[in-house]
């Protein structure tokens, strides 16, 4: 095994990171206030990123779940909403797309989602019900031809902006996980309505969704029954992808805090003089090149989703190590590090959303807990509970 990456995929973050580094870290502020960055939007999809988890057929690049962490860790580095307005292009809800839907609706809205001009928003969280699908209230039901769908979901991104929302539903008030499925809901679709918009401190703006008698042609259910598990093995996906922004986010406040303290003078000499401020580096850096090994082993899995324990095991780390990073990246900076001039502050209210979304960190720890505790390892202990 050599890790280390190979000329192919240096040559596809090489653009990325020269166009996150130069225009992206300059406009970086002005999508602090819920702004939607359709600027950068604009610029990647012209490098085919938008694309990058699309199938060729439809004009995308069909990357392998590592070559997309990779992308979103550049982006992350300089900006957190593009890195998340980027993963909701290259996230769940275009493989629910891609595997699940009919191919009038893949022909239609795939090249969309390649060239920017169809965003994709999944819903699944409820006023009542994040974590626990199985109490999810929203129900399509069929009525003949057609699918009739009422409901309301909350705490979701890209609403505004979506041509397109995946909604995870019930599906005729089937109950429990087993009676969850998927729906598709175009802009404009009468009964469709956004209501409330709540401002995040990573700068993305959520909102409410609500869907009153929605009619729909009968191929936008494209899950009907084991929902749950299908939505699992897509998430699998979503938990190496989060922590890949996670990981970004620690790197760039990383950089940041290194340039600050090697320039910053303090009682006559640079703050990186100090033996304490070289030992907090040495910790910061050996937390995230931790997370990288775990993370990029974890992608590596992927066939075509990533194991998921190990993408269990790689978000808890990442998203807890981004807010240990940035947190003392904004210490090194002193009180410079709590104004909005310098990018650690935004890096650290980014990497807080970590632990929450995509499967928050104490669902996670007890799906790994639940599986150390039910299986025998046999005579390979602990190596034999990990993807060896």
């Amino acid at each position: 095994m050599e890790f280390r990456l190979t000329e192919e995929q240096r040559a596809l973050i090489a653009p990325v990171r020269e166009m996150a580094q130069t225009s992206f870290r300059q406009r970086a502020l002005r999508w602090m206030d819920g702004t939607f960055p359709w600027e950068n939007i604009r610029d990647l999809a012209s490098l085919g990123v938008l694309g990058m988890t699309v199938p060729e057929d439809y004009g995308g690049l069909g990357l392998p779940v590592f070559e997309t962490a990779l992308v979103l860790e550049e982006l992350a580095k300089v900006c957190y909403p593009t890195a998340m307005a980027v993963l909701g292009e290259a996230g769940v809800q275009t493989r629910v797309i891609a595997r699940y839907a009919p191919e009038s609706i893949r022909s239609r809205i795939l090249p969309q989602v390649v060239s920017g001009d169809c965003i994709l928003s999944i819903c699944m969280t409820e006023p009542h019900a994040g974590t626990d699908v199985a109490n999810y209230r929203t129900n399509a039901v069929l009525r003949g031809d057609r699918v009739v769908v009422n409901g309301a979901k909350t705490l979701i991104s890209r609403a505004e902006e979506a041509g397109m929302f995946v909604v995870f539903t019930r599906i005729d008030g089937r109950p429990g996980r087993e009676g969850i499925g998927c729906v598709l809901i175009e802009r404009g679709t009468p009964g469709l309505a956004v209501t409330g918009t709540f401002h995040t401190m990573g700068g993305e703006n959520l909102h409410e969704v609500r869907f009153e008698d929605v009619e729909l042609p009968l191929e936008n259910l494209v899950i009907r029954e084991d929902g749950f598990k299908k939505l699992l093995s897509a998430f699998n996906t979503q938990r190496c992808l989060n922590p890949a922004i996670s990981l970004g986010l620690a790197e760039g406040a990383f950089d940041e805090a290194l340039r600050y303290v090697r320039d910053r003078p303090v009682f006559g000499k640079p703050i990186a003089d100090f033996q304490g401020v070289r030992w907090k580096l040495a910790d910061m850096y050996r937390d995230i090149e931790a997370a990288r090994g775990l993370l990029w082993r974890a992608c590596m899995t992927a066939d075509p989703f990533p194991d998921p324990f190990l993408a269990a095991t790689a978000k808890i780390f990442c998203n807890e190590m981004a807010i240990r990073v940035t947190s003392e990246a904004v210490q090194l900076h002193g009180g410079f590090g709590f104004t909005d001039e310098y990018p650690v502050s935004r890096l650290y209210r980014g990497a807080r959303y970590g632990s929450l979304g995509g499967g928050a960190t104490e669902t996670l720890r007890d799906l790994i807990g639940r599986k150390l505790v039910g299986e025998d390892p046999g005579p390979d202990g602990i190596m034999g509970l990990g993807y060896f």
